[in-house]
């Protein structure tokens, strides 16, 4: 994944703990649809999301990962 100011990041680079959720978002005909998988429950949820909402996923992943998140419990 990349975001502003983020690196880009290889699936061998990611952690290697069991993987609960995946997503993906896709684009078809201009709309943009959220598809995730639970894989414990095996199964898959899809929603529309909105262009500005998409624009926005950059800084909401900066702030998941700034180490003084406001509202987020740290480990």
């Amino acid at each position: 994944m990349a975001g502003e100011g983020g690196t880009l990041m290889e699936a061998s680079q990611m952690s290697e703990g069991t993987p609960l959720y995946s997503a993906e978002l896709i684009q078809e005909d201009g709309a943009y649809k959220l598809v995730v998988t639970d894989r414990l429950r095996h199964t898959v949820q899809t929603a529309y999301v909105p262009r500005r909402a998409v624009e926005q996923l950059p800084t909401f992943l900066s702030k998941l990962n700034a180490k003084q998140t406001s509202g987020f419990r740290q480990p």
